[in-house]
């Protein structure tokens, strides 16, 4: 209860609701009470757990996961439709395809797990998107919004209100640099911290498995809490990046969280009025606001809980902050989202060359895990912080350098019930990955150099600026036995839809692990593109731009003529290019005599094939002849790659599995496209031919 002067109002069952005698409503749950004590002991010095996407045969989990491939937004809709009853949504890049993930379930009839019909609104602005969740929750409803970058800007003046009435919703957002001197529709955490104080408890994904799972765990922890939650994961970086994850079963999900009608109260109900959003004055506004603290009390305590269910159901690890190789590091790099995955791997690296190195990944970022954080870092000589992000009128830091710098001051005088430290490290601290900048394994080296030569307080990194520092190596750090293909096409070519295409079948039917990431830009259709995919055994790491390539894919021809394509390619790799040529001499004459000699140098084989004729040919819709030409590199793949002989398949397996991955990408355009497309497929398998070393010689 908050304070001696409240009192019960109405009993109903699975909540009690009542009011502080000031004018403040409280709604306490029973259900998973958050001071439900964890049985996972929490040690912020505990080496990272990985989250791992392949379970053994016989699991010792009861549900380690629906093996699958999809992106962070695919992970985060799997969840939702199946958990929530609606959702108000105004789309905006980059959370548009949740938000039409959502919407396509409803027109199609799609019920929860509770049979209940999903609802969706897309009212004028996503203002009114958040003014219409506070109705859904108002009355009692299970809801959900979608939104990035200025849109979730625009709704903070609803957000104050929906914690303040203590609606346990979830809004899960693509975390989206601001437009500020210049539009940008990628990754950047500014938009994240621009609602940092609205009393909403935040949780941050660095891929597309943690996307999913912290979903579920955003619900569960803001209905034992009575807090709003914020879900996120990083724009286009985790929103669109197809990989290797294990979705939660609907069993899974329907314990996990529970019935709506079980945990949710409806403030409308004439039956049991109660009023809420009332205006309150001199006397009666700051008793309220201080009485809302014992809901902000029960946030932590709710997330531990919800962290060590989720871990002894599935065997997938998460806590407020995930330490990797922090026990005796001397040097430490602190950060949130996708290239913290490329941080453990580089931190892998320094330690063989004999540098103590360590990182910690801030899952939690509201409640701030202070407490945590200082255990984790108080024994280091120098820690460096990443922020995806630039205020650079705050003197002291970006905003959560601020929070540590304020942890550790207070962990040094013995307040707010920390243990006291003796010093305090000295801390460094750097602008990375704005607007989905490349943040690259040679840049986190440079961070841990500056760190040891006690070089600059505030740096930045991945650009040309007087801040900026200097890379000096950049090693391939790609999984031992890892396959990696760049692609160089025009938007509106199909290009970046086959390569979701070839990461699922990497996935579903050779069983890899995979990451398949384009590099989307503004433009759009008719401009160059760049499109990534990585295929191997385990979790793939790094999220940065690939370097060190096996398989350079020219989509487009103007590559070879424009620039440098082939840049990075290993020693033997292979090329695959479009050519309106038939004959192996006239397309080994139209490349560039520079780019052949690197070919001969590499000893790189090189072929091609008519995708643009192929498309033409098969295409029975008219407006699909320039998207199909994409997916012809799909045939070329399976026979390039060693995965089909490796499986063990048979070619009609193999092609079953192709044609249900089309399915789940073109299903929608019916059954004439999905076979033209499974025609491209097989007629770039068998046309594709390839130039002769002696020509290439000769």
């Amino acid at each position: 209860m908050v304070g001696t002067e409240s009192r019960r109002l109405l009993d109903l069952g699975a909540a009690d609701i009542g009011f502080d005698g000031q004018g403040a409503v409280y709604i306490q749950r029973n259900a998973f009470m958050a001071t439900v004590e964890s049985p996972v002991t929490k040690d912020p010095q505990d080496s990272h757990i990985p989250v791992q996407n392949k379970e053994p045969a016989g699991s010792k989990y009861e549900y380690p996961g629906i093996p699958t491939t999809c992106d962070g937004a695919e992970a985060v809709v799997h969840v939702e439709i199946n958990i929530c009853q609606g959702s108000g949504a105004y789309p905006i890049t980059s959370s548009t395809t949740m938000g039409s993930g959502f919407n396509q379930a409803v027109q199609n009839g799609g019920t929860n797990l509770w049979e209940e019909p999903l609802v969706f609104m897309e009212p004028e602005s996503e203002h009114s998107s958040a003014s219409y969740c506070e109705g859904f929750a108002v009355a009692g409803g299970r809801v959900t919004n979608f939104t990035s970058g200025q849109g979730l800007v625009l709704m903070k003046e609803v957000l104050y209100t929906i914690a303040g009435k203590r609606l346990p919703v979830v809004f899960n957002i693509g975390a989206r640099a601001l437009t500020s001197h210049s539009l940008n529709v990628h990754a950047g955490h500014d938009d994240l911290m621009s609602v940092a104080d609205c009393g909403w408890g935040m949780l941050l994904a660095r891929n597309a498995q943690e996307a999913g799972d912290l979903c579920l765990i955003s619900r569960r922890a803001a209905e034992a809490s009575c807090t709003p939650f914020l879900n996120a994961q990083d724009g286009f970086l985790t929103t669109h990046t197809v990989e290797t994850v294990r979705l939660p079963e609907p069993a899974f999900m329907k314990e996990f969280v529970g019935a709506p009608a079980d945990k949710l109260i409806n403030l409308m109900d004439p039956e049991n009025p109660v009023m809420s959003g009332v205006v309150q004055n001199q006397d009666a506004y700051m008793k309220g606001k201080m009485a809302q603290r014992w809901y902000y009390n029960q946030v932590a305590p709710a997330l531990e809980n919800a962290f060590a269910e989720f871990a002894r159901k599935t065997g997938r690890k998460y806590d407020f902050i995930m330490p990797y190789r922090c026990e005796d590091a001397e040097y430490v790099l602190i950060g949130m989202g996708g290239y913290m995955e490329t941080a453990e791997v580089t931190v892998d690296f320094l330690r063989e060359r004999g540098i103590n190195a360590g990182c910690i990944t801030i899952y939690c970022f509201r409640p701030f895990p202070a407490h945590e954080i200082v255990q984790a870092v108080k024994n280091c000589k120098a820690i460096s912080i990443y922020e995806r992000m630039d205020d650079p009128l705050s003197t002291t830091g970006n905003h959560l350098t601020r929070e540590i710098k304020a942890a550790l001051c207070d962990a040094v005088t013995g307040q707010m019930g920390h243990d006291r430290i003796d010093r305090i490290p000295p801390i460094y601290h750097g602008a990375a990955g704005l607007g989905s900048r490349d943040v690259r394994p040679a840049d986190i080296i440079a961070t841990f150099d500056n760190m040891i030569s006690d070089g600059q307080d505030f740096f930045c990194v991945g650009v040309d600026h007087a801040l900026a520092l200097d890379r000096t190596e950049d090693p391939d750090l790609r999984p031992s036995g890892g396959f990696s293909m760049r692609g160089h096409s025009v938007g509106g070519f199909g290009s970046v839809t086959t390569n979701k295409v070839i990461a699922t079948i990497g996935g579903s039917v050779f069983g890899k692990d995979v990451q398949a990431y384009p590099k989307y830009g503004s433009e759009k259709k008719g401009l160059p593109t760049t499109y990534y995919l990585t295929i191997a055994d385990e979790h793939i790491m790094t999220h940065s731009e690939l370097e060190f390539v096996d398989l350079v894919v020219l989509n487009d021809v103007n590559a070879v003529l424009s620039g440098n394509p082939i840049k990075g390619m290993v020693d033997g790799g292979a090329i695959f290019m479009q050519s309106a040529h038939k004959e192996p001499q006239e397309v080994w004459e139209h490349i560039p005599e520079f780019h052949r000699q690197t070919i001969r140098d590499k000893g790189i084989r090189v072929f091609f094939a008519d995708m643009v004729q192929i498309a033409r040919e098969v295409a029975s819709v008219a407006d699909l002849e320039m998207r199909m030409q994409g997916i012809v590199l799909l045939g070329a793949f399976l026979k390039l790659t060693p995965y089909s002989r490796e499986s063990g398949m048979s070619d009609e397996q193999v092609m079953g599995g192709v044609e249900k991955a089309l399915r789940k990408y073109f299903g929608k355009r019916g059954e004439q496209v999905v076979q033209d497309n499974l025609t491209c497929v097989q007629r770039g398998y068998r046309e594709m031919q390839e130039i002769s070393r002696e020509l290439m010689e000769a």
